[in-house]
């Protein structure tokens, strides 16, 4: 009996020690986690000095330092327009002069899950918050630091009135690069004091300190910047600050931007800044001190962009406006050189980007059309299509007649020639034997990520009836490049911190590489080595596109054999010429930023983006040797008839039995039918054509010369007199 009452008064004694230790202990480690180092309110208006990040190119070469010093000029309250504060209430914090510091409701669930899970959701900070966050505290995402910043925003609140509030936010927050404080914003964005901004101009500052990177004007999309600056009027009208005519006449306003400074390859190294941001995150890309090394050869890159320029211009009165190029190396994804527009800095538009905008392809995605083709055997390179009048029926709207770009048809034109001279009838036959939905679902495999919806499309897809990037299209013509493998663009090779420590560093085996080895190839594989050699050899072959472009077309550069497609689309509103070897990839593109159309004297292949295609692939290809695409194993050579595509009637004899000509194939895919287009055919005795099949009066039975693709028939030796369309249904 003692000796359980010892245990029980022992452990008695012992809970009522654990009954004070565990408070102690939370308000020790509170204490410790977050009360110990949390800064003073009072420190607002002292600010830490931060280190510039340097971006250089390949070889050294200083391109920009993406911030060069924080540069800030206080502005009373008093001075600042007031619908540049009610644009910042509206868009970051509309019942700032109603809460006391945070937003219980909604807002703080967002940022607790947006800290607790390291999400980029928005939209959960207070005005005073983010003040406290960006003046007081560390940019990381953790719980610890939340509650900080909550606990700050309290004392703030009571140190300090609303407007005294709004004016210290309105000093401290960052706008982008060195801009910090909407004074320095307004200078450097506009040229301008903020007492002198108008309200479009204070739409697009206020939508900017939520993030800076992505919504700059000067950044990687501009456009975003006209989104954001829309989304904050419609803030303001919904707040009533503003009257829906106030708010439509902003957006319309056309802003004239104040030129960045000191900056090379602007379009790329803002590409290059969005992407380090999305890595590493705004603060410490811009005040971190980081030292990135880029892919860029500013050299070739110089050279890329006066010719752009030189060339739009010889062109202007076609009315074309601008230009863009992409130069990379297929085998590791790098980026040479990119030029989004003639001029960076012209007004109003030069600083879209229009190597990563929305595009569409036209003619220039049929290799891709065809490859699929080739990959499930539908077709070979000898495959014959009849480039005849053709319809193909829609269910509830009027039927699709696809037309060649100089109205003419060519009768029977195998795959070869079709895909060279980039003939549009043979190619929706090919989408069509393929399928809309097979190419669309193929299509992210190639890198064209936004070819999503296979409903949204028609056989217009081959001929450029998508939106694609150019980035995108430079890593679908990557894949036939490097032997089916796709790989992505690389724009960053090595970041190191402001002490030397390297944070990221792109590592590829083919890297530095004068001539890439397939055997070290990584990356995705989209098809075949077999279909990726058909495909380029298609494209090298001059021969296969002088009857659309001529043997001496700026298509064709002398000592290297350079696979190269044109693409134009029907309404003229973009001309395209992707060419490639196994040691770089040249995208050029020409059009306007408005989608309006250019003059139809423009003619593909000849002006427009081949010749600059042409001056920027052989100053690329400057010291390179003459690498063709090398022949897999699986790959055979046989004679075929130069019309059907068929055996020779006579393959084992010197008379063939019909003309015949070289083509490769994929092992297996031989033909092996003999060619014999005598056939007995019912013939109508009006138009001396093939009958209809639902003719059965005026007709009778002819032998004629007949050939057949797999969508339709067409008599080679009957008159045509009515054009008529074959209707595929």
């Amino acid at each position: 009996m003692y000796t359980i009452r010892y245990i029980m008064n022992t452990m008695t004694k012992r809970f009522r020690y654990l009954f004070w230790l565990l408070p102690i202990g939370l308000i020790l480690i509170s204490y410790l986690a977050i009360l110990k180092d949390l800064p003073s309110p009072a420190r607002l208006g002292s600010y830490d000095i931060p280190i510039a990040t340097k971006v250089y190119d390949r070889n050294g070469v200083l391109l920009y330092d993406i911030f060069a010093d924080q540069n800030r000029t206080p502005v009373p309250l008093s001075q600042i327009p007031k619908y540049v504060q009610q644009a910042t209430i509206a868009i970051e914090d509309k019942d700032f002069y109603k809460h006391g510091g945070i937003s219980p409701i909604g807002g703080m669930v967002r940022a607790i899950i947006a800290s607790v899970t390291r999400s980029k959701l928005q939209g959960g900070s207070t005005i005073t918050q983010q003040l406290v966050k960006s003046a007081l505290l560390t940019p990381e995402r953790t719980v610890t630091r939340k509650i900080k910043e909550i606990i700050l925003a309290f004392w703030v609140e009571m140190l300090y009135p609303k407007d005294k509030i709004l004016e210290l936010y309105l000093n401290q927050v960052p706008y982008g690069g060195t801009a910090w404080g909407i004074e320095t914003a307004s200078e450097k964005y506009f040229g301008k004091s903020v007492n002198e901004l108008t309200l479009a101009e204070a739409a697009v500052l206020a939508g900017l300190p939520q993030a800076p990177t992505l919504y700059s004007p000067f950044g990687a999309h501009p456009e975003y910047a006209k989104a954001r600056q829309k989304e904050v009027l419609r803030r303001m009208v919904e707040d009533r600050y503003i009257t829906q005519q106030e708010s439509d006449t902003a957006a319309n306003q056309e802003l004239a931007y104040k030129n960045a400074p000191n900056i090379k390859a602007p379009h790329f190294v803002m590409y290059v800044k969005q992407e380090l941001v999305d890595r590493f995150g705004e603060a410490l890309v811009e005040r971190g001190g980081l030292k990135v090394t880029t892919t860029i050869d500013l050299d070739l890159q110089e050279y890329a962009q006066a010719t752009v320029s030189s060339e739009v211009k010889t062109i202007s009165k076609l009315n074309v406006t601008n230009g863009a190029t992409l130069v990379t190396k297929p085998a590791t994804g790098e980026i040479l050189a990119m030029v989004g527009s003639t001029d960076y800095f012209a007004s109003p538009s030069g600083n879209f980007n229009v190597t990563t905008a929305l595009r569409q392809p036209g003619s220039s995605i049929k290799p891709i059309n065809y490859a699929i083709g080739l990959e499930k055997r539908i077709v070979t390179p000898a495959t014959m299509f009849l480039d005849v009048p053709t319809c193909f029926a829609n269910i509830n709207q009027p039927n699709y007649c696809p037309k060649n770009y100089d109205g003419k048809f060519r009768g029977p034109v195998q795959l070869r020639l079709a895909l060279g001279n980039s003939y549009n009838i043979p190619a929706v036959k090919m989408l069509y034997l393929n399928t809309v939905r097979d190419m669309v679902a193929s299509a992210s495999a190639f890198g064209l990520d936004t070819l999503i919806d296979p409903d949204r499309y028609g056989l217009s897809l081959t001929l450029g009836g998508g939106e694609v990037r150019m980035t995108d299209m430079a890593e679908a013509f990557s894949v036939f490049a490097n032997s089916g493998i796709r790989k992505d663009l690389v724009s960053v090779l090595k970041v190191m911190d402001k002490n030397g420590t390297v944070l990221y560093e792109h590592k590829d085996p083919n890297l530095d590489r004068d001539l890439p080895s397939q055997l070290l190839l990584q990356g995705q594989r989209v098809v075949s080595p077999e279909t990726a050699f058909l495909i380029s050899h298609i494209l090298l072959d001059n021969n296969a596109r002088q009857d659309a472009f001529g043997a001496r077309s700026n298509l064709f550069i002398p000592g290297h054999s350079i696979s190269v497609k044109t693409g134009t689309t029907d309404d003229l509103r973009d001309n395209w010429t992707i060419g490639f070897t196994p040691l770089v990839l040249v995208a050029t593109w020409v059009g306007n930023n408005d989608n309006s159309q250019m003059n139809s004297a423009l003619v593909s292949g000849v002006t427009g983006a081949a010749p600059i295609w042409n001056k920027i692939m052989k100053r690329a290809l400057e010291g390179k040797p003459d690498v063709l695409p090398k022949q897999p194993d699986g790959i055979v050579g046989a004679q075929i008839c130069s019309v059907s595509g068929l055996q020779p009637p006579n393959a084992e004899g010197d008379d063939k039995g019909c003309p015949t000509r070289f083509e490769y194939f994929i092992k297996g895919t031989v033909p092996s039918q003999r060619e014999n287009m005598k056939r007995q055919v019912l013939i109508d005795k009006t138009t001396g054509d093939l009958a209809p099949a639902s003719q059965t009066d005026n007709v009778e039975m002819q032998e004629h010369q007949v050939l057949s693709d797999d969508v339709s028939t067409y008599c080679l030796d009957c008159p045509h007199p009515d054009g008529r369309a074959a209707l595929i249904k």
